[in-house]
């Protein structure tokens, strides 16, 4: 199995916190893999140690099967990324921030800064100073950087962060086309679940600094279940029958009026009738598939009673 980039118990401590802890992650050549977490989680901090912005405490990282030090900075030069929130040189043009980041990368390619900017959609840009780019149109621009040199793996920290759905479209559309068409590994963080969802061929959900779970796609698929899922005022109440006059355990509280049952799913009128009974008024009550937002809720503990 061909591996574009492993680490192997990555540790990072910030002044005496554990901010990263016995991290392993392990992304295939070609793939998308999505790297979710909460803000705070310690995604970017994995991600500046990939790109080595920052040294491990311990551990170790490989990428294209060579060690990650100060002496091994020609990998370095394979790979394309935005770490955090790019920034420019304000009081040039786009394309003059992209020609100081060619020569700086030594790339001879006299087109590649035209193709970057056609790639990532990048419009009306040639007679404005990124001073004046909106937030979209910066948040592209670093991609185009990204992309200039044509890296085999791309890093991409919160990529759609100032995007409107046209753009986070352009985007999504753009990083599926470089994998599947070009080969292009691609490592992407993001909270935004509901995108991931959409893009990753394999994801690393990481809570707290630790990798929690890796997975295929197809994997969470099968993993997302079936629920009847009750929009109540008065959770507390209705858990409590569920518990005491139904014998229902496996259930979430996913929300302050959201519950999630997932046993006896051909009982919804039962339980429905007995809510009712009981007072407790039910504003909906159907049966829902699990996305990949309710799997990674319930993966770190979010709100789980029972």
């Amino acid at each position: 199995m061909s591996y574009v980039l492993r680490t192997f118990n990555l540790n990072k401590k910030i002044k005496n916190t554990e901010i990263i802890n016995d991290l392993n992650m392990n992304i295939k050549k070609g793939e998308i893999y999505g790297f979710l977490g909460e803000n705070g989680s310690g995604k970017t901090t994995t991600l500046k140690l990939i790109t080595n912005l920052l040294k491990p405490t311990s551990g170790s990282i490989e990428v294209f099967d060579e060690p990650v030090t100060n002496d091994n900075f020609e990998i370095l030069k394979r790979i394309g990324s935005i770490i955090e929130y790019p920034s420019f040189y304000e009081k040039l043009t786009a394309v003059e921030n992209l020609q100081i980041h060619k020569a700086l990368m030594g790339y001879e390619d006299k087109n590649c800064i035209v193709e970057a900017i056609e790639m990532v959609k990048l419009k009306n840009y040639e007679k404005k100073l990124v001073k004046q780019f909106s937030l979209g149109m910066k948040q592209r621009l670093g991609i185009a950087r990204a992309l200039l040199t044509k890296p085999e793996l791309l890093i991409l920290d919160e990529p759609i962060n100032g995007l409107d759905p046209l753009g986070i479209k352009d985007i999504r559309e753009l990083l599926i086309n470089l994998s599947k068409n070009y080969g292009m590994t691609i490592l992407i963080s993001s909270h935004i679940l509901s995108e991931i969802e959409q893009l990753a061929d394999r994801i690393g959900i990481i809570h707290h600094g630790t990798m929690i779970e890796e997975l295929d796609y197809n994997t969470i698929q099968q993993k997302n279940r079936h629920s009847i899922e009750i929009i109540t005022n008065d959770v507390k109440k209705a858990t409590f029958l569920l518990t005491e006059k139904l014998g229902i355990n496996n259930f979430i509280v996913d929300d302050f009026n959201k519950i999630k049952i997932y046993e006896r799913l051909n009982e919804s009128s039962k339980i429905n009738l007995i809510l009712s009974q009981n007072n407790v008024e039910i504003e909906s009550i159907n049966i829902k598939k699990d996305s990949l937002e309710d799997y990674f809720i319930t993966l770190i503990g979010g709100n789980k009673n029972a």
